[in-house]
């Protein structure tokens, strides 16, 4: 009879162990690697009231290695541009159903190993159009007149008498402005660029007649466009085909009064080719706001040049922005675990 009632009690121990193990499994786990907008993290929070959710502290570093242990048991992963999400990373993440990009863009996430494993990728397009539209014209105008020399010259205690040649920068009326890229955000930057009376020209991957027609822009090929252009605009997402798409040899073809801005992805450019083009003077400045490794380090080359402009990645960095990329990624990922389409999922195919 002893033996009966052992038995019965450690098979009702195991059951127990063994259901609350299967509840606990049921229950969301969430993992956020950046402090966001609270607005976005109240949604998540009403949506999965009994979610655990972590959220990285803002002032812990987020290590390759603290990330795989994060991820090993999330159902959904909310995370930014600065997050590498490798096929490798991923092998450790058997419960992952959704990766939610804080960004427009998507060059930090290996969508074919996610598709492959059934991961919905989402990300945040359109709401930081303006935004970076608007830096970018920032870039150009700063550029162009000089403004961040000027001020520093002014601090300094330099400025002793006025001159006519001091500081003189060029004008924005009548050049010409290249766009490499006319997508929503070149788009943009050529609506801006005709209140300063810009000739303007484009170079994309496919025509877009109706705004050739629209903005009086011209289409030239790449090789052209970098020939005649007074002013450069960068405007392409990372892919293996626009990866240094600015390279040395592009540089050669650009006029030396040539002002060059990137607000798209760093590596678009090659930083070794530009820095050499400003140093010797085929190109006459440069106005950036994103690199090839980031963040940039103060050792950079690039950060010793009086030509160059340098942002630490604030294209989409307003309020309004912010805000609303962060409540675009929330709700993505809210309805990728409850199964649904969400606002904006990369990978498709995975609901066909």
């Amino acid at each position: 009879m002893d033996e009966m009632i052992s038995f019965i009690f450690l098979f009702n121990i195991e059951s127990f162990l063994f259901l609350l193990e299967k509840l606990l499994h049921m229950i969301q786990k969430i993992f956020i690697t950046r402090e966001l907008m609270p607005e976005s993290i109240k949604l998540i929070r009403e949506a999965f009231p009994s979610a655990q959710i972590k959220i990285q502290p803002e002032s812990e570093i987020l290590t390759p290695d603290k990330l795989r242990e994060e991820i090993k048991d999330t159902d959904g992963l909310l995370c930014t541009l600065r997050e590498k999400i490798s096929a490798d990373l991923l092998e450790n993440a058997p419960r992952l159903k959704v990766i939610s990009n804080y960004a427009v863009g998507f060059d930090n996430i290996d969508i074919k190993a996610a598709t492959t494993r059934g991961i919905m990728v989402t990300n945040t397009p359109d709401v930081l159009t303006d935004a970076t539209a608007d830096l970018t014209m920032a870039l150009l105008l700063v550029t162009a007149r000089r403004i961040i020399e000027a001020e520093d010259y002014l601090r300094s205690s330099q400025w002793k008498r006025w001159s006519p040649l001091l500081l003189c920068g060029t004008e924005l009326a009548g050049k010409t402005l290249g766009i490499i890229g006319l997508g929503r955000i070149g788009s943009a930057v050529a609506r801006r660029a005709r209140g300063f009376k810009f000739d303007l020209v484009y170079h994309s991957r496919t025509r877009k007649p109706h705004l050739e027609t629209e903005l009086k822009m011209k289409y030239l090929s790449l090789t052209e466009l970098l020939k005649q252009s007074d002013f450069i605009s960068l405007h392409v997402p990372l892919t293996p085909e626009t990866k240094h798409l600015i390279d040395e040899d592009e540089f050669n073809l650009m006029k030396p009064t040539c002002i060059l801005i990137n607000t798209a992805r760093g590596a678009v450019i090659n930083e070794a080719a530009l820095v050499d083009a400003l140093k010797k003077g085929k190109i006459h400045a440069a106005g950036l706001d994103v690199y090839e490794k980031e963040p940039i380090s103060t050792d950079n080359p690039i950060l010793s040049l009086s030509n160059v402009i340098a942002l630490p990645h604030i294209g989409s960095a307003t309020i309004e922005t912010r805000t609303m990329m962060a409540i675009i990624a929330a709700k993505n990922l809210i309805l990728a675990l409850k199964g649904e389409k969400p606002i904006s999922l990369i990978n498709a195919e995975l609901l066909t």
